[in-house]
């Protein structure tokens, strides 16, 4: 009989001390015993054995065999018994939410994802149908975690909605996917979601802090001023089959942005008492991604510190190319209003500017109060 478990080093080497596993890892000459135990159900279709597959019923396979994902491994016992992981109730429960507007998320890549977390977790599955929904999702949650399978919109209303003692997994779906990138998970979606499968199994999570402006919460990054305006215009070109543009687009929209106003900005908010011509605020670096490039414009923010500001004073040709070169280095750019590790900060305008958070635009605001939760959410990793 063939069975299911988790790569668990510690219960392979129980099982052979008990004599319970038969095969090249195992002493051929002890018999194993019997045990009243029920055989759980596998999910996946076949295994590797020395390069070749196999069915989970072979009855060829003599020795141990590995399946092609990291997580799980196949045993093989002579008796009628199987680790009881597997067993009704004994898994960690947990909620897939699934945006089915984001960029890499199709109904096969959706599948893949489930699976994979299905591996480290009892799967309940839900596509978001409107916009807010993922948050009312995630706040009603009576589960032991949450993964999320979105891009940043959908990361940033699951975070705006999880309750605090529950543990929140992001797996990338959108073009970019800031924040789960900035944790430090693949980039892939079944990668990550394999990653985050054995997180849950194991209880590896981080504590980290959130960003709050005028009452939203953000996981990595906000702005005030001309970088929010790109975020609008970007937006008000469309979706095409329900996806935003890609990177590309963004930079473009900024040059075009940059050339309107003759590649000049003068100050326009006042910041920490300073005037500027705009507002970036940090929660960790990167602040964000340009396809494969990190943008480190604040090099010292980090998710269990506070919140970091950039404030140009103004802007003139000349400044530009430094400006993105710093954040290419991960450098101080010359010429801004820098703060580190802030708990509080206070922006305002005479005249409304856009505001952003996580890529979504939150409007017109005259003044944003911007706040830091320290150890606000817990994350899988």
């Amino acid at each position: 009989m063939v069975a299911l478990l988790p790569l668990d080093l510690g219960l392979v080497e129980r099982a052979l001390e008990l004599g319970l596993l038969v095969g090249s890892h195992a002493d051929p000459h002890v018999v194993a015993r019997p045990a009243p135990l029920v055989e759980g159900e596998a999910r996946v279709p076949e295994v590797r054995h020395h390069r070749m597959a196999f069915p989970l019923d072979d009855a060829g396979a003599e020795e141990p065999l590995v399946e092609g994902r990291r997580l799980v491994g196949i045993a093989r016992f002579d008796c009628d018994m199987v680790d009881a992981w597997h067993g009704p109730g004994t898994m960690p429960r947990a909620l897939l939410i699934v945006n089915p507007q984001a960029s890499a998320v199709t109904p096969e890549s959706a599948d893949d994802v489930e699976l994979a977390l299905g591996t480290g977790a009892e799967l309940d599955v839900v596509w978001t149908e409107r916009q807010g929904h993922a948050m009312e999702l995630a706040a009603n949650a009576e589960t032991d975690a949450v993964f999320v399978f979105a891009g940043d919109g959908g990361f940033n209303e699951v975070l705006n909605g999880i309750p605090a003692h529950i543990p929140v997994g992001f797996v990338p779906g959108g073009g970019s996917s800031v924040l789960s990138r900035a944790l430090g998970l693949p980039r892939k979606p079944n990668d990550a979601a394999m990653r985050l499968a054995e997180a849950v199994w194991n209880q590896r999570t981080r504590r980290i802090s959130v960003g709050r402006v005028n009452g939203r919460r953000f996981g990595f990054a906000a702005s005030v001023g001309f970088p929010a305006e790109i975020v609008r215009r970007v937006d008000e070109l469309g979706r095409k089959n329900g996806r935003r543009p890609p990177d590309r687009t963004f930079a473009l929209t900024v040059a075009r942005g940059l050339l309107e106003r003759r590649l000049t900005l003068d100050a326009a908010l006042e910041v920490d008492g300073e005037p500027a011509a705009f507002a970036l605020v940090a929660n960790c670096d990167p602040y964000t991604y340009l396809a494969r490039l990190p943008l480190r414009f604040a090099p010292e923010a980090r998710f269990e510190d506070g919140l970091d500001l950039v404030a140009p004073r103004r802007v003139r040709p000349h400044v530009i190319p430094a400006l993105f070169a710093a954040a290419a280095l991960g450098r101080h750019p010359p010429g801004v209003v820098y703060r580190h590790d802030l708990d509080r900060l206070k922006i305002t305008s005479d005249a409304p500017q856009p505001l952003q958070v996580d890529g979504e635009d939150l409007g017109d605001v005259t003044s944003a109060t911007f706040e830091c939760e320290r150890g606000a959410l817990t994350v899988l990793v």
